[in-house]
Parts: structure tokens; sequence; C-alpha cells
């Protein structure tokens, strides 16, 4: 009994620290792909390239082409943990050996291939700009407009996780229920299953725009945006019946709301 209850204690001890380990990562992600990308031009300049090189110049540069290949094989490795882990047969084994623990596992990777693509990502600053805003005064005011449009974006993601109960998509409903302490998940409508398996990243037109809406837009930049455009493309394939559910159950929260107040 008290070997069961220690294991107990330290997997709800490592699922804490995974979960904050998943927050933090998600924090991170926020700032590399939205807030220090804008924070770059918020003076009206920008180091993220040079104009004066031209582009066959800047594509036969060493440094560039290397940075490239970094970038590419970073991409590569985030896009096939998400698609390997979201393969069905891989998806069934995983559940067949980890049961309500493969959810925990699963942010745990992602969160972990987000740290490896942030840290060793490399700015092509030897190219030029696909586009730079410099003139003024919109040199100054559309860096501060990208931040606001930014911030709503990211409250609205984050607004979007909420409303599917975020305790269960980082796992930590799956690890008390495998503790024995009783099934905390409820059970899903058809509406809800059916949304879910066809939504790939969280809410599609606010990362695209958080992904494109930038003052400077540098070479590696283009190939981060252009990758997860393409990669939510893909997995994104909601129709109107996932958004007339969609939208049933955000007025069934806002009654909710209004109810309290």
């Amino acid at each position: 009994m008290a070997s069961i209850t220690a294991c107990g204690g330290a997997l709800s001890a490592l699922s804490l620290l995974n979960f904050a380990f998943v927050f933090i990562s998600g924090v991170d992600f926020i700032g590399f792909i939205s807030f220090r990308a804008i924070y770059h031009n918020i003076t009206g300049e920008t180091t993220l390239c040079q104009d004066s090189v031209a582009w066959s110049t800047a594509l036969q540069d060493g440094m560039v082409l290397k940075s490239l290949m970094v970038d590419l094989g970073l991409l590569a490795l985030f896009i096939g943990q998400h698609v390997l882990l979201s393969y069905p047969p891989v998806k069934e084994a995983c559940h067949l050996f980890l049961g309500d623990m493969f959810r925990s596992v699963y942010c745990f990777s992602t969160a972990l291939v987000l740290q490896v693509l942030m840290y060793f990502w490399e700015p092509l600053s030897g190219a030029p700009c696909l586009w730079a805003v410099r003139q003024a005064p919109w040199s100054v005011w559309f860096p501060l407009v990208c931040f606001t449009v930014h911030f709503m974006c990211w409250a609205i993601i984050c607004s979007s996780l909420i409303m599917f109960d975020f305790t269960e998509l980082l796992g930590l409903k799956q690890v008390y229920k495998f503790l024995g302490f009783g099934d905390l998940l409820p059970v899903r409508s058809a509406g809800t299953e059916r949304l879910l398996s066809h939504v790939g990243l969280p809410v599609f037109l606010e990362m695209c725009v958080v992904l494109w809406l930038l003052p400077a837009l540098s070479l590696d930049r283009f190939l981060l945006a252009l990758t997860l455009t393409a990669y939510q493309s893909l997995a994104h394939s909601l129709d109107k019946q996932d958004l007339d559910f969609l939208s049933d159950l955000l007025k069934g929260k806002m009654e909710l709301f209004a109810e309290l107040h």
C-alpha cells in the first residue's frame, strides 16, 4: 500500500512538473513566434536582415545556406513529431501501452520539440527581408499595431483552450484518473469528438495572423510561417457542422458566465 501511495505521489509530482514545463514552453513559444519578432522592430529599425545584399548573393552564402538547412531540419522535427503521434496505428499502440497517460506524454514531447526548435533556430540575417516597414510614421506605429493585434489573437487562442478544458488537453485529468481517483473526464458529445478530430493547431485564422503580420519578414520567418501555415491547412478540416457546433458551445459558455454575474 505504501509503495502504491509513493508511486502515486511521484506520478502526481511528475504530472505537475510536466504541466509546468508545457505551460512555460507555451509562454516561450508566444515570445519566440510573436512578441520577440515585433520587439526587433518596435523602434522602426530591424537587424533581422540585410537589404543591401542581393538575393542571388545571399542564396550562395555558405552561412545562409547552413542556417537554412538547420531551420528546415527543426521544422521537419516539429511536424514529424505531430504527424507520427497522430498517425492512427502509432496512436493506437501508444494508447495500448500508456492508456490515459498518452496525452501527458504527447504534451511533453511537443513541448520538448518546441524547446529544441526555439533554442537551435538560426536567424537568416545575411539575407534580405521579404518586406520591411521603415518609413515614418509607420516605422513606429505599425509595430505597435502588430503588437496589439498579436495580443488579441493570443487572447482568443488561450480563451479557446480554456473553453475546451486545458487540464484535459494538457493531460492532468488523465493522470487523476490513472491514479484511481475516479474519472473526471466527461463523456464527450459526438459534436465535440468530431470538432476535435478536425482541428490541427488551435484557432487557424488567429495563428495565420500571428505568423504573417509583422513589420519585417525575414527569410527564416517566411520559412517558419509558410511551413506552419501549410501544416495547419492540411490538418485543419472544419466544416459548417463543426462551426455551428462551436457557435452553440460559445453561446452556452457566454450564457453561463452571464448567470454567474
